[in-house]
């Protein structure tokens, strides 16, 4: 009977699962980024705050003979990104194997991201607990990834209380890496196992080819692997076959939308003043950060996209543009003349921003 209800709990939720991508705008605020992970790791990330996250994740192989079917197994998530570089989400997999018997495995999890490269860390570090439903068993996983060039190296060491439906805690351990080809493809390979596996079990192994979807936050992977869900432990272990599939990246913020009627209504906010010869302006989160700025004549503008996603600064009135700027790179702007310079990003048309010069 136990069973039966978290059966039926699983196949209401897949409904509501795939409306949720048509709810908001995409946004690439900490997004969950194919290019820096391989396909059998969730990573290190957990996102900026305010922005949720939908991942679909399909994978397929070719039943045995004479039928031949082709067999398949999707793994959702859902998660929020919350302050204090914190994730909490649940995964959902429709064709599990972790319990026998039991094709519907839920992910309750939490991470923690306390140390990261891009906050001056010599690598990033993630906590990740959880609890899965089908195995009736707590997870933990300890993540570390290092950035070098192009390369980036993933390790992690996962621990289950009841492994797989059994009665004993386990322990396994993985690595992998990505490396960046450019700005748009990368190729990621894993490899894990568990550290008491008997002659039947197999290490898990994934290999993909990950691409970034280009002027949006979503990222693609195209993959092989012999695991079946994204789960730690569904991610952890030989399922036996040869899978292909992919999966797609979906961040996005109801922002957008909650109070935007109240920010519209608002008076405008007058501009940012901004001394010094040199000011900055960073864009994220498909915005200017500080969109109106005041300078004095003279003053030269710096703007920088930590964005993953290109932009632009390009004027209204045909005065400057810039060339599309990956993450990362900046576009410098001497103001000598006073006056009013509305700029956009081309792209994005709805991002805006003013350079008043007085």
């Amino acid at each position: 009977m136990r069973r039966s209800c978290r059966g039926a709990l699983g196949w209401r939720f897949v409904p509501l699962l795939t409306l949720l991508p048509l709810l908001g705008e995409a946004s690439p605020a900490g997004a969950q980024s194919t290019l820096d992970r391989p396909p059998n790791f969730g990573g290190t990330w957990t996102g900026g705050p305010g922005t949720l996250h939908f991942n679909f994740l399909h994978r397929f192989n070719v039943g045995r003979e004479p039928l031949r079917k082709v067999e398949n197994g999707p793994t959702f998530l859902l998660g929020a990104s919350l302050p204090a570089n914190l994730l909490v989400g649940a995964r959902y997999a429709t064709n599990s194997q972790v319990s026998a018997g039991f094709p519907n495995e839920w992910e309750f999890f939490g991470r923690f991201n306390p140390v990261a490269e891009e906050r001056g860390a010599p690598l990033d570090a993630a906590i990740h607990a959880g609890y899965n439903q089908a195995a009736e068993s707590f997870d933990a996983e300890l993540a570390l990834a290092k950035r070098i060039g192009r390369l980036r190296l993933l390790a992690n060491g996962r621990w289950f209380s009841a492994a797989f439906d059994g009665d004993s805690a386990r322990l396994a351990l993985g690595v992998g890496a990505t490396v960046r080809l450019n700005d748009t493809f990368a190729l990621a390979g894993d490899w894990a196992t568990l550290v008491d596996a008997d002659s039947t079990e197999d290490a898990a192994w994934g290999a993909a080819l990950q691409i970034a979807i280009p002027y949006t936050p979503h990222t693609l992977s195209l993959q092989v692997t012999n695991t079946n869900t994204a789960t730690l432990q569904g991610s952890t272990v030989d399922a036996g076959v040869t899978r292909y599939g992919f999966e797609f990246t979906i961040p996005f913020t109801l922002s957008r939308y909650f109070g935007s009627r109240d920010r519209a209504a608002a008076a405008p906010a007058p501009p940012t003043v901004m001394t010094g010869d040199t000011v900055r302006v960073v864009i994220r989160n498909l915005a200017y950060q500080i969109p109106n700025i005041q300078v004095s004549p003279g003053t030269t503008v710096v703007w920088i996209n930590e964005d993953a996603v290109p932009h632009t600064v390009t004027s209204e009135q045909g005065v400057f543009g810039s060339e599309l700027m990956n993450q990362g790179q900046t576009y410098t702007r001497t103001f000598d003349q006073a006056g009013t310079f509305p700029y956009y990003c081309t792209p994005h048309p709805f991002m805006k921003g003013t350079v008043v010069v007085r």
